[in-house]
């Protein structure tokens, strides 16, 4: 299921590519050979016209062919899409044996070599986003396999994105398979959250966190915890569960507030974790100004650079909030800091953290470094899949 059409590229743009990077850019690209509609699967060629994959091509958006397969011979055909979706499913199984969630991601983008197609699993309902028009010519196709193949009791579309814009898809939403109550509660760590797969960010939670929200246990019993940026209260609720004596949570939103003081009375924890709608930046410096102490303060912020060019404004974001935790730890507290950004490299949060460290007088030191939950898999030469960072610091 694919045309003529050969995407040449510019001498010496293949190797990034060769090196198992998926995307290739309007700027790389030599000479288009043949005609094609937007979201056509084309074959892509170097210089000297040798094969190198074929994947779908969208002139509008500055990634214009995204790879899909690099067999020549390999036919993409419903028992293709058969194939893929196994064993992203398949991999799913193995690795979260004994997880102890009914929550997950099923298809991870391009790291399961389905470019542009997310899928997430909550409970018994699934829901998928097509985030290319390549793959979202294909959606019907690939529901009905997600369906055969998994059974769920719902699926649910939330292609209300805006990435989708870039590649000049209407935005859209509802029912794929259902209808069906979209607030439904998931299972993680011993706990339940409500989950809303119709209004949440994203596809309703942030799945890539559940290691890192059980990797606080050691650190939190009997803790004074601070949880900033705290969503639907992931960490603020896995705190409770593991011994605090106390938690608050922060968040802008105050839809996100309201859930998460659901899920503390769901869990039995209504009288131990609070929540408040706020500023988190303007809330740490108002409880450094009050000289509030806290045991553990945990930063997981939305991505403060969506883009290499507003990376100086990141690092002065992310600076601020964790000079501003770390003045407010009791002296030996914990400060579990993280990035979802991936234009915001490990080795250059590391030194992010440790300028602020200087700033705020305080020593550290490096308990761990963790990045996104294995069913959010990093597909080596292609490093975006790559963007979680999560360490977890001793203050002193």
């Amino acid at each position: 299921m694919f045309n003529m059409t050969r995407v040449q590229l510019r001498r010496g743009e293949e190797g990034r590519i060769k090196g198992g990077h998926p995307w290739v850019y309007r700027t790389e690209i030599e000479t288009i050979y043949g005609a094609f509609e937007p979201g056509d699967i084309v074959t892509v060629e170097d210089h000297r016209g040798r094969f190198i994959g074929r994947g779908y091509i969208n002139p509008a958006s500055m990634i214009t062919v995204r790879l899909l397969i690099y067999n020549r011979d390999e036919e993409i055909d419903k028992a293709f899409w058969r194939r893929r979706l196994a064993a992203a499913w398949n991999y799913r199984q193995m690795v979260l044996q004994g997880a102890g969630t009914d929550a997950y991601r099923i298809v991870f983008g391009e790291a399961d070599f389905l470019p542009g197609l997310i899928v997430d699993k909550f409970g018994p309902y699934l829901v998928v986003q097509t985030l290319a028009l390549g793959i979202d010519r294909f959606k019907d196709t690939l529901v009905e396999i997600l369906d055969e193949l998994i059974q769920p009791a719902g699926i649910y579309e939330r292609n209300d994105v805006p990435v989708r814009e870039l590649e000049g898809l209407e935005l859209r939403s509802g029912f794929l398979k259902g209808p069906f109550d979209p607030l439904v509660i998931i299972q993680e760590n011993g706990l339940k959250f409500y989950v809303d797969l119709a209004g949440g960010q994203k596809t309703g939670y942030f799945l890539d966190q559940r290691e890192n929200r059980a990797a606080i246990q050691p650190f939190v019993k009997g803790a004074r915890v601070l949880d900033c940026f705290c969503h639907t209260g992931g960490f603020s609720l896995h705190a409770a569960h593991y011994g605090a004596r106390e938690v608050l949570g922060l968040d802008i939103s105050a839809e996100a507030i309201a859930v998460a003081r659901r899920n503390a009375v769901l869990n039995g924890y209504g009288d131990l974790c609070f929540f408040e709608v706020a500023n988190v930046f303007d809330a740490l410096r108002e409880l450094e100004r009050q000289e509030e102490r806290y045991d553990v303060v945990i930063l997981d912020p939305p991505a403060f650079v969506k883009a290499r060019r507003a990376l100086q404004g990141a690092i002065r974001g992310y600076k601020e909030i964790n000079l501003r935790a770390m003045k407010i730890l009791a002296p030996g507290g914990f400060l579990v800091t993280c990035s979802c950004s991936y234009h915001m490299p490990e080795d250059l949060f590391l030194e992010v953290i440790k300028d602020a460290a200087l700033d705020a007088h305080r020593r550290l030191r490096l308990l761990a470094r963790r990045g996104q939950a294995p069913d959010h898999p990093v597909l080596m030469g292609y490093d975006e899949s790559r963007y979680l960072k999560c360490l977890l610091l001793q203050v002193l």
